[in-house]
């Protein structure tokens, strides 16, 4: 079982200053989800090397069980610093693939032709394809084989804009997620605030913010043979 990770390489959050990236839990929770379970775990990103991570979720408050495990975890730091280039990724070897959030996939993953290639061969080949918080903004301009959103008519979350309004960032990011999944014709739904909620359509996995994600790697091994 060969899953593959895929991370932002955007550390620039909009015009604010401040700096953004790929949120800790929504990476660790999965990557332990995924490692414990036997999988095999390639991590990528559209620039390789080591992807920058937003520095608010290292603060103590959003520590989990899984990012203190990863603190200690010398094995896994190194991988992470050494992700793989995206585009050098072949779809063919994987039998899933995973995009934790932070607000850097809105800039980056987003518009990568690499990564909207591999989403579509991916999904199109029947093999799971997830991703979490504002991580589904990697499905934007996915289409599938006859052409359509892949998004249209089909069910998923995402981190809503009341989330993002209560982390007062509404002006900030180039788009709102959820907005945006219902613009492209997706049947989004979502749970309470920051409160874990999960959708699968066939073999399409989103989760709507961090406290989902660990469900949402578990979902992805659901889904595989």
């Amino acid at each position: 079982m060969k899953i593959l990770m895929v991370l932002t390489s955007h550390e620039e959050l909009g015009e604010s200053g401040e700096k953004t990236g790929f949120w800790l839990e929504e990476f660790a929770a999965p990557y332990y989800v995924f490692k414990d379970s036997g999988a095999d775990i390639t991590l990528a990103s559209p620039r390789g090397g080591q992807p920058p991570m937003d520095p608010k979720s290292g603060l103590a408050e959003f520590q989990t069980e899984a990012t203190e495990r990863f603190q200690g975890d010398k094995a896994a730091q190194a991988a992470l610093a050494n992700t793989l280039p995206l585009a050098g990724i072949d779809p063919a070897e994987f039998d899933a693939v995973f995009y934790p959030g932070g607000h850097g996939p809105l800039w980056d993953l987003t518009e990568d032709a690499d990564s909207i290639r591999l989403i579509e061969t991916m999904h199109a080949a029947g093999k799971p394809v997830a991703a979490v918080c504002h991580a589904p903004a990697v499905l934007r301009h996915a289409r599938r084989p006859d052409g359509n959103l892949l998004v249209d008519g089909k069910d998923v979350t995402g981190f809503s804009d009341s989330e993002e309004a209560a982390v007062g960032l509404s002006e900030v990011v180039p788009f709102l997620l959820e907005s945006e999944l219902r613009a492209r014709g997706g049947k989004y739904s979502k749970g309470d605030d920051w409160m874990s909620h999960t959708v699968v359509d066939g073999n399409l996995v989103t989760g709507q913010n961090p406290a989902s994600s660990m469900d949402a790697a578990r979902k992805v091994l659901e889904l595989l043979p």
